[in-house]
C-alpha cells in the first residue's frame, strides 16, 4: 500500500512552512551524501527530497507573486499623494 504512505507524506508536506521544509531538505541532502544508507533508504530519501523540493518550489512561486503585485501597484498611481 505504497500509495496511502505517499499521500500521508504529501499531506503532511503540505502543511509544513517554507522554512521548515528548506531545513529537513538540507538534511535530506546531507544523508544521501554521507551514504551508509540501504537502497531502500536511499529511494525513500530521494522520494522525501522531491516532495520537500516541490513545498519549497510551491512557497518560493507565492512569494514572487506577492512581490510581483506589490511592484505592480505603485505604477498604477502613487505619486498622487498629497
Amino acid at each position: 500500500m505504497t500509495d496511502d504512505g505517499t499521500a500521508a507524506t504529501a499531506a503532511a508536506t503540505g502543511t509544513l512552512g517554507y522554512e521548515q521544509a528548506r531545513d529537513e531538505l538540507i538534511e535530506v541532502v546531507r544523508r544521501l551524501e554521507a551514504g551508509g544508507t540501504t537502497l531502500e533508504e536511499s529511494l525513500a530519501l530521494w522520494e522525501r527530497g522531491e516532495e520537500l523540493a516541490k513545498v519549497c518550489r510551491h512557497w518560493l512561486e507565492g512569494a514572487r507573486a506577492r512581490l510581483d503585485a506589490a511592484l505592480a501597484r505603485p505604477q498604477d498611481g502613487g505619486d498622487d499623494e498629497g
